[in-house]
């Protein structure tokens, strides 16, 4: 019986919901047959390689955020010589930093809004960019820290006094509606559009019960829809992703524009996540999906 070990939890932001993506998976697995070890990941570093001794056939990572998606954890696994689920070292380092992983995707031609990097205090003195734009962490995920500043809000003070992220993107804010593509490797699966009760598709709308409604598959013309598909799996290529991925896209509908914002190389697997609905509404159950993850677990660079 081949023995995965779960890494959830860890130290990130996101902690909550990877603790919720764990749980889910680790029931899961057992429903698949594996033989599951859940491993709850905290900053002590020893403790973790005491857990994966003896070593597992394969760790399953349900990490989300900083030390789980950024290449950290990937690294020690990598050195460990334990394969592992999703993309390597460089390919989430790389989609972490979304700064670095623009610069990829434009480089490969795919369309980016324009944007700055710049210090928090900036925002203090002016606006970066003429509003609306995105204010979002440089090395966060699911919407953490990210605000949207519009014409006469006067929030900047507000933003920085309460920023404890480092660096930050401001970005063009683009209209429109909001699209997401989950991609297995080689294939991009369908489009959803994502309609949030909130203001923006944030933190809550994304984790809470009722945060937000998914249309599968998305309500656009098939050409959009293609072209998403076409642009998630580029950018899944361009960063050198392997296992899944999940591309979040704007599709401004009155002018036709199709924006990427960014690839997430350690798509959600809780109950209201993304990838598991599309995987689901193409006829794989959510056992399936983690076990078809395991089962191209390797060691990556």
């Amino acid at each position: 019986m081949t023995r995965v070990a779960v890494l959830h939890g860890g130290m990130s932001a996101e902690r909550e919901v990877s603790l919720r993506s764990g749980r889910q998976v680790i029931e899961a697995l057992r429903e698949a047959g594996y033989d599951v070890t859940p491993i709850d990941v905290t900053f002590d570093v020893q403790a973790l390689i005491a857990d994966l001794t003896p070593a597992p056939d394969v760790v399953f990572n349900a990490l989300h955020g900083r030390f789980g998606e950024d290449g950290t954890i990937q690294g020690i696994l990598d050195y460990l010589g334990i394969p592992y689920t999703h993309s390597g070292v460089r390919a989430s380092a790389l989609a972490m930093d979304k700064a670095a992983a623009k610069a990829v995707f434009a480089h490969a031609g795919l369309p980016v809004a324009p944007h700055r990097i710049i210090d928090i205090a900036e925002l203090a003195d002016h606006d970066p960019l003429p509003p609306p734009y995105v204010v979002k962490p440089v090395n966060e995920g699911s919407s953490v820290g990210v605000s949207i500043v519009r014409p006469g809000d006067n929030r900047n003070a507000e933003i920085v006094a309460a920023w404890n992220f480092g660096p930050a993107m401001v970005e063009q804010y683009i209209p429109g509606r909001e699209l997401t593509v989950g991609v297995l490797e080689d294939h991009a699966l369908i489009v959803t559009e994502i309609l949030s009760g909130e203001a923006f598709y944030d933190y809550h709308a994304k984790y809470a019960q009722g945060g937000s409604r998914h249309v599968v598959p998305a309500e656009i013309p098939s050409d959009i829809a293609r072209r998403a598909m076409d642009i998630a799996l580029a950018a899944h290529q361009a960063l050198g992703c392997r296992g899944a991925t999940r591309a979040d896209l704007r599709y401004d509908d009155a002018t036709g524009r199709l924006v990427l914002l960014e690839v997430n190389t350690q798509p959600g697997m809780t109950p209201t996540s993304l990838l598991p609905e599309q995987a689901g509404h193409l006829g794989m159950s959510f056992s399936a999906l983690c076990a078809w993850m395991v089962e191209r677990a390797a060691c990556r660079v």
